[in-house]
């Protein structure tokens, strides 16, 4: 097998396509800028594709030929690094195999047989009068994008320049073509690199199959910097493998207006009209600033820092008017998500030690939480105020009605009532503090000031917002403090954020109430037994945002998903590992979203999912609003990473065996490895117990999983 096809070979899932547009094929390969948002059936680049941002161009080029008029039924396999097109007829037979290339390359490479008694007559098409100038063997073109401020040009090259009139195989002739289509900004891309990109695909001498493999081999070599984990539970392990698969998916890099460094998109598909050309509607492909954070959860990981420092880079350099990390575009700069980014970015610094970044971000970070405060704030106590219901990331959650009786219809904005919310405030409590650590990190002399006020932050959630009775966190009411008394998802944010203690017990155990929020398929974004509870996602009774559309009254997501996992991890860690049983279960029905009908050999992750069934509710597929990989290392193979050194302390979920290798934190190498002395010594980790390597020394060992400790220093020992 070619080193290449390693990750090709892992998650190859036959054929994968919208569900809304039943033979739009999706593509695993994405560039810098370009994408497919969905591919035809057809030979080339014909559906809808995507630059920068969503703008619908439907035909990149193809090529048609005078004996079928249609190539399906056709079979197709999906792989991360290209798809495979294959159609026998009686006419003719065609495999294809295309990709898109990091430097935004459009490839495709035909191979085509004349199965019948007549000339096959091969032609290339393009998009009306788009790529009209032909020079030698090259055609140029531009597609005019009027929503954005860039247009997009391009270069075309060939293996053979006769497809450009008529190419003819006669019969029982076999040929191969490739095509390769380069594509960049107009006036800032040179015309003659994208026509030396393209034929360095087309003229490089390759064939078909070497075309395919070098695709596949320079596609993992992203991969090669990510770490490695391995265990007995293959749905883990898959898990792994397809969340890494995701944030090189939505990795993107224009180099282009606000969007200056590279960042991860929530998603490549898009609520938005098909219509060629247009903008309508809701779109993923732009930095959104709530999952910006989440991103850098899981993206902190990886060897390189740049691709998580990109994010926080670009916000830093395009403030909203009021000072917050806002969402952009290459042109615009839009309204501002309650997130949590500068925690985040404290938790990135404590794995790659950048201190040159923390000090260049940290002043838009101290003025992103003053426009909070600013914003959000009150005379009242340190709480925010959300006035839009939509801000938070979730919409329509039922807190919002409580105090009008769940009305018919909330689109009516005097049924609502403006909140102080329980996740912009434990957002904006970790932001305060993530400041602060990095205020001390830097030498920076406000630590203080921003401790204190992480501190009050804290105090105002446990004494306000928590209720006795019922043992759970509550929104309140923006004037009077009154609870909104909706068992929300977010009422256990407090046991993410780590600031509970023993009186607070009896507040992760509604995770485990089948009446609340142990559905079918958890967690569920508001509690079962809301009267507001819906698990598809329309509102009392009626969709109030289409069949797929976000209301956050019932379905399950993936986004409060990761956060939940992690408050109750640490809550077991807090209580003795009390619920270390719990969270294997949920772990395993979190990495069963990922995967279609539960079936391992269909990897797929979306929006939101019906809580009851898990039937998946939106059609945006490799969706990227959430975290797992930091779920396994932090507490499946229990690696911590803090100010002063590590701490190791794993949950129990019953694996036989784990290893966690090639991570690399601080300048050293770290694998982290775990057997059952029970277990055959068969299975790939030849030593029992609970182990810890540096720069592969054994530094600590036990016979069974454990907590424990360690410093930089004896992390160091020679």
């Amino acid at each position: 097998m070619p080193a290449g096809s390693r990750l090709d070979e892992t998650l190859r899932a036959g054929k994968k396509a919208l569900r809304t547009l039943p033979g739009a094929l999706l593509l695993g390969s994405t560039g810098a800028r370009l994408w497919a948002d969905y591919l035809d059936p057809v030979p080339g680049f014909s559906g809808r594709f995507d630059f920068i941002h969503k703008v619908n161009i439907p035909l990149l080029f193809k090529i048609t030929n005078n004996l079928a008029e249609s190539l399906e039924p056709c079979q197709t396999e999906w792989f991360p690094s290209h798809l495979l097109m294959a159609y026998t007829g009686n006419r003719l037979s065609l495999e294809e195999r295309k990709f898109i290339t990091w430097n935004d390359c459009a490839v495709s490479c035909q191979t085509w047989t004349n199965r019948s008694d007549e000339e096959l007559i091969l032609r290339l098409e393009t998009y009306g009068d788009s790529f009209s100038e032909r020079i030698e063997n090259y055609l140029y073109g531009l597609f005019n994008i009027e929503h954005y401020s860039f247009n997009v040009s391009g270069a075309i090259a060939v293996s053979d320049p006769t497809v450009f009139e008529e190419l003819r195989l006669k019969p029982g002739e076999t040929k191969a073509i490739i095509v390769a289509a380069a594509f960049g900004i107009s006036g800032q891309d040179d015309i003659a690199l994208l026509k030396e990109r393209a034929s360095s695909y087309a003229e490089s001498g390759y064939t078909v199959d070497q075309l395919v493999v070098n695709q596949s081999n320079e596609y993992q070599i992203w991969f090669e910097k990510t770490p490695t984990f391995a265990s007995s539970d293959p749905v883990l392990n898959k898990t792994w493998t397809y969340r890494w698969f995701l944030l090189r998916h939505n990795l993107a890099d224009p180099q282009y207006g606000h969007l200056s460094y590279p960042l991860f998109y929530e998603g490549r598909s898009h609520k938005k009209s098909k219509k060629p050309f247009s903008k309508g509607g809701w779109e993923f492909s732009k930095l959104i600033n709530l999952s910006v954070p989440l991103h850098i959860m899981d993206a902190r990981w990886y060897h390189d820092p740049v691709y998580s420092e990109g994010p926080l880079r670009n916000m830093k350099s395009a403030p909203g008017e009021d000072g917050m990390f806002s969402c952009l575009t290459v042109d615009s700069i839009l309204h501002s998500f309650a997130n949590f980014s500068c925690w985040a970015a404290y938790k990135l610094f404590l794995v790659h030690r950048n201190t040159e970044m923390i000090v260049d971000l940290l002043p838009a970070m101290k003025s992103n939480i003053s426009a909070w405060k600013r914003v959000n704030g009150n005379d009242q106590d340190h709480l925010m105020i959300e006035h839009k219901h939509t801000r938070t990331g979730k919409e329509y959650q039922p807190s919002y009605w409580y105090f009008h009786q769940f009305p018919k219809n909330p689109k009516d904005k005097a049924t609502y009532t403006h909140l102080k919310r329980v996740d912009r405030a434990v957002y904006h409590y970790l932001n305060t503090l993530g400041v602060a650590k990095l205020c001390e990190a830097t030498g920076d002399p406000e630590a203080k000031v921003f401790f204190w006020q992480a501190e009050e932050i804290k105090q105002d959630i446990l004494g306000k917002m928590w209720n006795e009775d019922t043992k759970f966190f509550y929104d309140l009411h923006y004037q009077t403090d009154e609870k909104a008394f909706v068992k929300n998802i977010v009422g256990i944010y407090p046991g993410w954020a780590e600031i509970l203690d023993d009186q607070f017990n009896g507040m992760i155990e509604h995770l485990f109430d089948e009446q609340e929020f142990r559905t079918k398929c958890p967690f569920p974004s508001v509690s079962a037994d809301s009267p507001a509870y819906s698990q598809e996602g329309g509102w009392m009774g009626h969709f109030v945002k289409g069949r797929n559309g976000c209301v956050w009254d019932g379905p399950t997501w993936p986004y409060t998903n990761s956060i939940a996992l992690d408050a109750l991890a640490k809550e077991s860690k807090r209580r003795n590992h009390q619920f270390d049983r719990q969270f294997a279960y949920y772990l395993r029905e979190y990495s069963f979203l990922h995967f279609m009908q539960r079936d391992l050999n269909q990897p797929g992750l979306v929006e939101h999912y019906n809580s009851a069934t898990g039937e998946p509710l939106s059609d945006e597929q490799e969706y990227n609003h959430s975290y797992y990989i930091d779920l396994l290392i932090s507490h499946v193979a229990g690696l911590s990473i803090e100010k002063d050194g590590i701490v190791l302390d794993p949950l129990n979920v019953d694996l036989d065996y784990f290893c966690l290798d090639r991570v690399k934190v601080a300048g050293m190498e770290i694998r982290i490895s775990y057997r059952k002395p029970s277990v055959s010594s068969e299975i790939p980790f030849s030593e029992d117990g609970y182990r810890l390597y540096v720069n592969d020394k054994l530094i600590f060992s036990n016979p069974t999983l454990c907590r424990t400790e360690l410093t930089w220093k004896e992390l160091t020992i020679s």
